[in-house]
């Protein structure tokens, strides 16, 4: 039995493997940003709270280059799609953030699923052939490598955390509260 709670999101799993509970956990979270973005015009997707420059429009970038980063790039050894292959990194460590405002919701919330998809396609080509115990193809300098356990657990804390930045920022756009 699968339950959908008040706002369509499938609750994760009460009792499943270690693979179904994880998937569950970041699908879930991946579900609650999208609810907090969903049905935003411009305007709102550009609404900040207080002196943070943070907005949902950035985040939606953000997360979008967050599961390419992790998923395409590091475990995969995949090349990032565009937009992130055409951008300078090191020139513009916060484009995601700041070019969000130039983009329409519809451009951001495609981006996002699309991103998310790619993720979805990568641990399930992984998955298919071996455990969570499997390593990224990358490497960080020190040669240490993440395993895929790891990511999906990176994953969700990413989401945790900007979806209690997404519910400020919804209140402050709309009154919406709610997790």
């Amino acid at each position: 039995m699968t339950d959908i709670d008040d706002h369509g999101r499938l609750e994760p799993p009460l009792v499943a493997d270690e693979v179904s509970t994880l998937l569950g956990f970041l699908d879930y979270q991946r579900a609650t940003f999208a609810w907090k973005c969903e049905g935003l015009d411009a305007a709102g997707l550009a609404a900040r709270v207080g002196v943070s420059t943070m907005t949902l429009g950035g985040m939606l970038k953000h997360l979008a280059v967050v599961e390419d980063w992790w998923f395409t790039q590091w475990f995969a050894d995949r090349v990032v799609p565009a937009p992130w292959s055409a951008v300078d990194w090191e020139q513009e460590p916060d484009w995601e953030w700041e070019s969000a405002a130039q983009d329409r919701p519809e451009e951001l919330r495609d981006l996002w699923r699309a991103s998310v998809e790619r993720s979805r396609a990568v641990v399930a080509g992984a998955l298919a052939e071996g455990d969570l115990a499997q390593l990224a193809e990358r490497r960080w300098p020190d040669g240490r490598t993440p395993s895929l356990r790891w990511i999906l657990c990176h994953l969700i804390e990413e989401y945790a955390r900007h979806n209690g930045h997404a519910d400020l920022l919804r209140e402050s756009v709309d009154g919406a509260t709610g997790e």
